[in-house]
């Protein structure tokens, strides 16, 4: 999604062929770990791996977009798309309404926040390494504070009947 407004050829995932192979290998190693510690994959526990995630996509994502000279708020936004879309996806395959949509918690907002520290290490001069390290970090930390915290947003409340 990110790399074709991009044009940014080859793709993402060609380019780097190599998380097609370590993705199926987390996920059975994740999957052996759970059974040999006979951890139930409760609804709780999955929100952890999925904060780290969004954080690490979200820096991942926002980095792209520099790199390919788009101005800052093009950036934010790309790492942003990068990191709601991919949790869309994964509650779309596992047939879950997407817990950005449903859970009333902070999820987009944590990605944008992530994303600006992002940009703003880099208008530092700050080494990669620790731009995305922060970036991953905030947005994470943001996601794991919303759960354990529960922070919610407002919701829409429809009025009257159709």
């Amino acid at each position: 999604m990110r790399d074709v407004p991009l044009d940014r050829r080859p793709l993402f995932w060609v380019e780097h062929a190599l998380w097609l192979w370590a993705l199926p290998a987390i996920c059975i190693t994740a999957l052996l770990f759970m059974r040999a510690r006979h951890l139930d994959p409760t609804e709780r526990a999955m929100h952890w791996p999925d904060a780290l995630g969004l954080g690490l996509f979200s820096a991942n994502g926002t980095q792209i977009a520099p790199d390919g000279g788009m101005p800052a708020i093009v950036a934010v936004l790309f790492g942003m798309m990068t990191a709601v879309f991919g949790g869309l996806l994964r509650d779309l395959v596992c047939n879950e309404i997407p817990r950005a949509f449903s859970d009333h918690r902070p999820y987009a907002i944590c990605t944008f926040v992530g994303s600006w520290v992002l940009v703003a290490a880099q208008a530092l001069m700050l080494p990669t390494w620790m731009a995305l390290l922060a970036a991953a970090l905030v947005a994470t930390g943001l996601r794991v504070a919303a759960v354990a915290r529960d922070w919610r947003l407002p919701a829409w409340r429809a009025t009257g009947s159709p």
